[in-house]
């Protein structure tokens, strides 16, 4: 059994050209540690080093039906000599965890595994098989990870769509996956890329944020949140709205955790993702069509499902097409409390998308009605943005107060004011109130929601 995952000898010859010509700068040795872990970036980097050297010496597509055993007993003298010519300082007990490790690694989704284990990074971003980009902090840096070919590449892809029952090849070249963690993927492989697959990654903690750890961060204020979470158990209907990795699934994860928990609760989604903390959740998740062009099953059906599966909220990850329509009748026919997101700069802008995608469905409706029923299903919207600093903010949270005409009317109760700049990039600035107080507040107070007496105070910073 021993060697039968080797290439030969003219294939290992290629390998071995080929790495000569991006070798990676050797790795310092290691200080002694009582565990593994302790080691840090440099125990990443001899991580890294090693799986290269693996893969180089592999024929991978035979690993693809092999227990780990297998592979355990193939890789066991190879990390034994490839550590000892480091003089790397590894008792026996880390010996086997590094082997072990590898060969988990070699099972899983290749040379990214040590990143998807790395809790510190928020995306993984592969552009094509030998450049690999990680962002830690929200700022972007290159990695020396290197996949050996883009077959290699491939066949990674290949183990992340297949697991949730998805493809993608040249009739199909794009798709969005999900890895079992609920981390969210985006894949486009040839024809549309033009020099190889790109894959996208964005990483989801494995405990999920609550507002309280958002806070934290300096991304909200405590007023803030008891305004938010006041809103939720009120059941006010909330819009999340922000561009890209502004955080507004997070967002909504955290503020789902005041939804009571006797509450059934239907989530929509075209990749599964939310990480909802209630007992009682139904998850639904598109499907795109098959090989045949058959079989699609868009969000617009799943909302009109949900309804019929006795939901007290529908959640929806995005609200980005004709399902617009299907959203705001739920909200406005017995489901208050409900939540989605959507890509927009500002409220005003998410209240003009909406309004679009209403309009996608193909009602007989004039933008008067359309701008009703919005006035009508959606009570908050909660702005989040990405600075150029890295962090991520909630920026502002306005109430939808009703129609004056033919406008819908926005107050908004705080926002993000920008001050200046710090020496090293870092965005200055407060959270204020607007000295507004909001509409339902008397409603809350009926249901034993008590707000904090400076709360809106515009004098009193949160």
């Amino acid at each position: 059994m021993l060697g039968r995952f080797i290439r030969g000898a003219g294939e290992q010859q290629v390998a071995t050209k080929a790495e000569s010509a991006a070798v990676l700068p050797v790795t310092p040795s290691l200080s002694p540690a009582a565990d593994i872990e302790s080691h840090g970036d440099d125990f990443l980097t001899l991580k890294v080093e090693l799986h290269r050297h693996l893969i180089d010496r592999f024929n991978l597509a035979t690993l693809e039906n092999a227990s780990k055993d297998e592979i355990l007993d193939e890789i066991r003298p190879i990390v034994r000599e490839f550590v000892r010519n480091r003089s790397v300082p590894l008792n026996a007990r880390e010996l086997d965890q590094l082997t072990s490790d590898t060969a988990d690694e070699m099972l899983g989704l290749g040379p990214i595994e040590p990143l998807l284990k790395d809790d510190s990074i928020s995306d993984i971003l592969i552009n094509t098989h030998d450049r690999v980009f990680i962002e830690r902090r929200g700022v972007i840096e290159e990695t020396a990870i290197r996949f050996r070919d883009e077959a290699h590449l491939l066949r990674v892809i290949g183990k992340i769509v297949s697991a949730i029952g998805r493809r993608v090849d040249e009739s199909a070249p794009m798709v969005d996956a999900r890895l079992e963690d609920g981390s969210r993927v985006n894949i486009a492989v040839r024809p549309v890329s033009v020099d190889g697959p790109l894959v996208s990654i964005r990483k989801f903690s494995k405990n999920p944020y609550s507002l309280e750890r958002l806070m934290a961060l300096n991304s909200i204020r405590q007023p803030m949140i008891e305004l938010l979470r006041i809103a939720v158990q009120a059941r006010k209907s909330i819009l999340v709205s922000g561009g890209t990795g502004s955080g507004k699934t997070t967002l909504l994860n955290a503020l789902s955790a005041y939804i009571p928990s006797r509450e059934r609760l239907i989530t929509i989604e075209d990749a599964a993702e939310l990480q909802l903390q209630q007992p009682h959740v139904g998850r639904l998740e598109t499907r795109p069509p098959n090989v045949e062009g058959k079989g699609e099953v868009r969000q617009r059906e799943l909302l009109k499902n949900a309804l019929r599966m006795r939901p007290d909220r529908i959640i929806v990850g995005e609200v980005r097409g004709e399902e617009a329509f299907d959203m705001l009748q739920a909200m406005n026919t017995g489901h208050e409390g409900s939540m989605t997101t959507i890509h927009a700069n500002t409220p005003r802008d998410a209240i003009s998308r909406l309004e679009q995608m209403v309009g996608m469905a193909g009602m007989p409706m004039s933008h008067d009605s359309i701008r009703a029923q919005i006035a009508s299903a959606i009570d908050i919207i909660v702005q989040t943005q990405r600075l150029s600093d890295g962090g991520r903010r909630v920026t502002s949270i306005s109430e939808i107060t009703g129609m004056e005409g033919n406008i819908v009317q926005l107050q908004e109760i705080y926002h993000f004011v920008r001050r200046d700049m710090g020496a090293d990039g870092s965005i200055v600035g407060e959270f204020r109130a607007t000295g507004v107080r909001p509409r339902f507040a008397q409603e809350a107070a009926t249901l034993g929601h008590q707000f904090a007496k400076d709360a809106f105070n515009p004098q009193v910073p949160l």
